[in-house]
């Protein structure tokens, strides 16, 4: 099963070259299916075979010569694409946090030291579980952008149809988040990085206004501003201590040494500009102008879970020390601000972003406090937010294109104006905060564990926190349920979206 590996990285990449240079909607549409179907299919394959092997942690990959060869030309090639891109619209200084990176990763591979042979894929419970969100959630979201983007461009005209270009960058997306997971190497995963910046970035920027072009370009710089730290936090790492594998940075920072703290320290912050945390938080606001599968993927199957993942894989090492302190602090401070902020909106998108950005702030709190009981409720916190997040994204594109808005206030009585997209909203609603569902559970075990360690700071984020994100999901939830004296509106829903949907629920 070793040759699933590469299938589930490079796939994604096979078919987002199909799609770029497919021109019929309808081929295209095909192979977005049957790409997206073998990505789910494999992706619970690979589960299956991890767990029947026991669960056990294990490791491929040790002679990587060519591999690697490959990708520092890939991150060379990539910098001279975002400088161009940068001279091209004026933004000249943001090009130096992506060719200071480059150039310091390229000198310490080809000019430094060396480092020792080491395998360079790991794969644990939380790779595989990483693995069945990036290839079941994002995949259903590359089947509903199918339908979803053919009424986009229906109702926005004045967009330019570059749809191929759109779907061949999801598909980049889900390929390098899946190298990212998988990655042990460093390297490797200060290249997957850079790529799902890159992304983001050219999603953002989709429909070339002037508010995309700004936002796409604050999404990138904040995101490389993480990735320069990253990239210096593996180069003093490698400098110091001969290897440059995640593992390793984990076991010396378990083992105590103050030298650890240090890139254990950057590549946190990293994470913190990639999770859009306070005061990073702009960039994923501003994601909001693209198209609605673009803002379901960052939120919920890719991007910003790349930076909670590398926290999760951290936080042993940030338990009980000054840098988990402060990435709980940082954490628990985004919680509670950005549920307040949510209050303040009445468009379904930004209370749906100040929504996530709240709620990865809880996830960031659970790593930076780095007990075992915090690190299982912020999983648990990644797996439920990420299905619902994707659901009520994807809902609320559907809604927009039936209703032509995305405010709140015009969901009056949708239930009964839209039903079926109603009652997925109602679902996608309730997973974020009632009971049963595992976002209220999680809640709970963090606010146990917090009170167990004397916390009280955290516990009052906490509690306040979710309070306040109580009361703007049972505002939104009552819109929904009022008796509408409206007329019922036709659903243009297409099939492939409602499935999407369908699956999700």
């Amino acid at each position: 099963m070793s040759g699933m590996i590469p299938f589930l990285i490079c796939f994604p990449y096979l078919i987002a070259l199909l799609t770029f240079v497919v021109k019929p909607h309808k081929v295209r549409a095909a192979i977005i299916y049957i790409g997206a179907a073998a990505l789910m299919a494999a992706s619970v394959a690979f589960a299956v075979w991890f767990f029947m092997q026991g669960g056990s942690p294990v490791t491929f990959f040790v002679e990587t010569e060519n591999i690697d060869h490959v990708i520092l030309g890939a991150e060379l090639v990539l910098m001279v694409f975002v400088t161009v891109l940068c001279f091209k619209y004026r933004k000249y200084w943001i090009s130096l946090l992506m060719i200071i990176p480059t150039l310091t990763i390229t000198w310490f591979e080809l000019m430094g030291p060396g480092v020792e042979e080491m395998h360079h894929i790991y794969i644990d419970r939380l790779t595989v579980l990483m693995c069945l969100i990036i290839g079941i959630v994002g995949s259903l979201i590359a089947v509903y952008a199918a339908g979803y983007m053919h009424g986009y461009h229906t109702v926005h005209t004045e967009v330019q149809d570059r749809r191929n270009f759109f779907y061949a960058v999801m598909f980049v997306f889900l390929g390098s988040m899946f190298g990212f997971v998988m990655a042990s190497n460093l390297l490797w995963i200060d290249f997957f990085w850079e790529v799902t910046s890159i992304s983001s970035f050219l999603l953002i920027g989709y429909t070339k206004t002037p508010e995309a072009i700004t936002n796409c370009f604050r999404a990138l710089w904040m995101n490389l501003l993480g990735g320069t730290a990253l990239a210096i936090g593996i180069v003093y790492f490698g400098l110091n201590y001969g290897t440059v594998d995640l593992q390793s940075l984990v076991a010396e920072g378990l083992s105590g040494d103050a030298r650890a703290l240090l890139p254990i320290g950057l590549i946190a912050f990293a994470a913190l500009t990639k999770s859009a945390q306070m005061p990073f938080s702009t960039w994923l606001l501003g994601a909001m102008v693209a198209p609605t599968p673009s803002s379901a993927l960052l939120h919920s199957a890719t991007m910003v879970k790349a930076g909670i993942y590398v926290l999760f894989r951290l936080s042993p090492a940030m338990y009980g020390n000054n840098v988990g302190t402060f990435v709980a602090f940082v954490g628990g401070f985004t919680f509670l601000s950005a549920s307040f902020m949510a209050i303040a909106h009445s468009d379904g998108k930004k209370v749906l972003a100040f929504s996530t950005i709240s709620n990865l702030g809880l996830m960031v709190a659970c790593a930076g406090m780095g007990t075992a009981e915090t690190i299982w409720a912020g999983v648990f916190l990644m797996i439920f937010h990420a299905v619902s997040k994707s659901l009520l994204f994807q809902d609320i594109g559907a809604v927009e294109n039936s209703i032509h808005s995305r405010d709140i206030e015009d969901m009056n009585g949708l239930l009964f104006r839209l039903p079926k997209l109603g009652i997925f909203m109602f679902i996608g609603i309730a997973g974020m905060f009632l009971a049963p569902f595992g976002m209220l559970i999680a809640k709970w075990s963090t606010l146990k564990a917090s009170i167990d360690e004397t916390n009280i700071l955290m516990v009052l984020f906490i509690c306040f926190g979710s309070a306040t994100t109580a009361f703007y999901w049972t505002k939104w939830m009552g819109k929904l349920l009022n008796r509408s004296e409206m007329a019922p509106v036709h659903d243009i829903t297409r099939n492939n979206e409602m499935v999407s949907l369908v699956i999700h629920t």
